[in-house]
């Protein structure tokens, strides 16, 4: 039977599209969903103007998809993962991991649309196709580093950013002054060599004065 697909069907065609399916499937399952309608010699009319503005529908449908698919393809998902030899990782990242991820950025997409073959169990960089709408796919990145590996490599930065230490040298004593007093400094107690220099002739004179006074007038 000819059918008239009302919605997007995986592996079946796209809104608006005319195809044949299996009378049983059509009545079945397609026609009572309200999925499609069966195309009839006495409902072509009205089919030509349910396709006409399904494919309006569709365009619509189109553009959402190619923002979607411009957002993924900028998109990088990092996972951390403890690590043993030669990089295998305890554990891995499943095609649910990657759908969690995505969901927590706003974007829904269905498992089965994430083209993962098998589980990752090694440290890298991958790149992940996703099926977005029929032939339409987009390709995520994705990175699986050793756990702890980003907090050690900006602790080493730090360590190297940091500048050495250089010992601080002492600060020299100051040499004594010595202080000349002033001649003219009344309270100074010192006196200046200048008046002893001054002085010291008069003193001897004085001393020979004194030897030379007259003799006793006993001895007269």
């Amino acid at each position: 039977m000819k059918i008239i697909l009302k919605e997007s069907i995986e592996d079946l065609g796209k809104k608006g599209d005319i195809i044949r399916v299996a009378p049983g499937y059509g009545r079945n399952y397609l026609i009572p969903k309200k999925i499609a309608l069966e195309v009839t010699s006495t409902n072509t009319k009205m089919i030509e103007m349910v396709q006409k503005a399904l494919r309006k529908g569709l365009e619509k449908d189109i553009a959402t998809f190619k923002s979607l698919i411009d957002r993924l393809n900028d998109t990088t998902l990092t996972f951390e993962r403890k690590a043993g030899e030669k990089d295998a990782i305890f554990g891995s990242v499943s095609v649910a991991d990657i759908r969690d991820a995505l969901t927590a950025l706003g974007m829904e997409i269905e498992k089965k649309k994430i083209l993962l073959d098998e589980p990752i169990k090694r440290l890298g960089n991958y790149t992940i196709p996703i099926k977005v709408f029929h032939d339409e796919r987009a390709e995520i990145k994705l990175e699986v580093n050793k756990e702890g590996a980003v907090l050690e490599e900006g602790e080493a930065e730090e360590k190297k950013e940091e500048p050495p230490v250089v010992p601080e040298e002492p600060t020299p004593e100051p040499e004594p002054i010595n202080e000349v007093q002033d001649p003219e400094d009344k309270n100074s107690t010192e006196v200046p060599l200048e008046v002893i220099s001054e002085t010291a002739p008069e003193a001897e004179a004085t001393e020979k004065s004194e030897g030379s006074e007259t003799p006793d007038k006993k001895d007269e």
